[in-house]
């Protein structure tokens, strides 16, 4: 607990002005300056002995029972999710307090219920609650806690501040991932656009022994097992696993884009005054939906990144388990694009140094025209080894400009425009691409979903 400082209230300053008032206008009317000067010295001397007095008492009724704060804040908190905050005061002491209370939050959190004034009552717990919204992911500073308690006779306003600062890291929106997890739970993934196929008779990898059903292939019929069991019994397989998912994320300045599409759009439990997605919060929403899918899978995952300076890059070896996704989160979270060119070729060269086994390689850009000549040899070198797909970012609001109504003459040329960029960014995608049915240009919105479909159709074709 710091110093307090007193800071004079509202009452008595306007008590100090009536006097200043009250003096002036019996001069006006004739009374004596000498007569004047008296009653109103008497009456300052008087108002400042009261208030030091208030100020004496108050303080050391205060030293002896001091408020006490309890905050109590989450572990971490979600891009664009309203979390509700506790704080609690504690007052051990008999005397009951007037207080105001502010609670200093990073620069890029929304708030909403603060400040807030009580009156904490002797021996007593007052619980203040407020909401707050991260709207920038990474490390948050959380500073201490800003109080001002009213003194007995209400002089003074005395500022304190207690606790003690915070740091807490901000994480993507976990909106995507749960309702995926609740939705795969009750077999609703089609809701989301994700497509889902039968499991059994697929795959190459064995997975159990089965009582024969009707459409079951008879091929799967393992003649031993039914002659011990005297029924039919089927083999079961399931989609390999002990597979390779690895991220390349492009950290230049090509993902800085941001649309202002509302964040609210992203989840259902975000704040309708939060930040917007920017490109790149998309692509990380994708990036942790996708590996909680191949994780589940029993597949490894795996991260690089790339278009950032070399002390800023961020590498995370593939690994699997319960355990990983919180680990890549943990790795990538507070990472920011930045202004720099993405070198692609670089990126490919050096993961093909380091990931040696073969693997699907996502990488996660934002495509334009002019980088065919650099991303094409990028790819063409991936793909001696691995299995690329290239997830590009499409801009959201040519989609909007090109269906717009044509209600005036320069709208027609407005459309048009667009109609021939999205062809000539087409276009020049398929021809890095070489027309593969597995790449994808999509709005950021859609990212998600198109990777889990992409990565999906991946495992049932056996292409890894």
């Amino acid at each position: 607990m710091r110093a307090a400082i007193p800071i004079p209230a509202r009452a008595p300053v306007l008590a100090l002005a009536g006097l200043g008032v009250a003096a002036t206008v019996a001069l006006l009317l004739g009374v004596p300056v000498d007569y004047v000067a008296v009653v109103a010295g008497v009456l300052l001397a008087l108002g400042f002995v009261l208030a030091g007095a208030d100020l004496w008492q108050s303080l050391r009724l205060w030293r002896a029972a001091p408020l006490r704060i309890e905050r109590n804040l989450p572990g971490a908190f979600s891009l664009g999710v309203p979390t509700v905050l506790t704080l609690t005061l504690v007052n051990e002491g008999a005397q009951a307090w007037r207080v105001s209370v502010f609670d200093e939050l990073d620069t890029h959190f929304a708030f909403e219920g603060l400040p807030q004034e009580h009156v904490v009552p002797a021996l007593s717990r007052v619980a203040i609650r407020y909401t707050a919204t991260a709207t920038q992911r990474g490390v948050a500073q959380f500073g201490a806690t800003q109080l001002r308690w009213r003194t007995r006779l209400g002089c003074f306003e005395v500022r304190q501040t207690l606790g003690e600062p915070r740091r807490l890291r901000v994480y993507p929106n976990f909106a995507a991932l749960a309702r995926y997890a609740w939705l795969s739970g009750d077999r609703r993934l089609a809701q989301i656009g994700i497509k889902t196929y039968a499991q059994r008779g697929l795959g190459t990898d064995f997975r159990q022994l089965a009582d024969y059903k009707t459409g079951d292939s008879l091929r799967h019929i393992d003649w031993k097992a039914t002659q011990r069991q005297r029924r039919p019994i089927v083999r079961e397989f399931q989609d390999d696993r002990d597979q390779c998912v690895l991220f390349l994320l492009d950290c230049g300045r090509r993902m800085r884009a941001d649309e202002g599409v509302p964040a609210q759009q992203a989840g259902s439990n975000s704040s309708s005054n939060s930040n917007s997605n920017s490109h790149f919060d998309e692509a990380l929403n994708a990036l942790m939906l996708l590996s909680y899918v191949a994780l589940k899978e029993g597949d490894e995952v795996g991260a690089m990144t790339f278009g950032c300076p070399p002390e800023e890059r961020r590498d995370f070896a593939p690994r699997k388990g319960s355990a990983t996704l919180n680990a890549l989160m943990n790795r990538l979270h507070d990472i920011q694009p930045g202004a720099t060119h993405s070198d692609y070729l670089l990126a490919a060269q050096e993961l093909l140094r380091v990931q040696k086994r073969r693997a699907l390689v996502i990488v996660l850009t934002n495509f334009r025209d002019e980088d065919a000549a650099e991303l094409r040899p990028a790819i063409k070198l991936l793909r001696r080894k691995h299995l690329v797909l290239v997830a590009s970012l499409r801009e959201r609001v040519l989609g909007r400009i090109a269906s717009q109504p044509l209600v005036h003459a320069r709208d027609a040329v407005d459309v048009a425009a667009a109609h021939l960029f999205e062809q000539s960014r087409r276009d020049a995608f398929a021809r890095v691409v070489g027309n593969d049915p597995l790449s994808v240009d999509v709005e950021p919105a859609d990212l998600a979903v198109a990777l889990v479909n992409r990565y999906h159709a991946v495992k049932r074709a056996g292409l890894l």
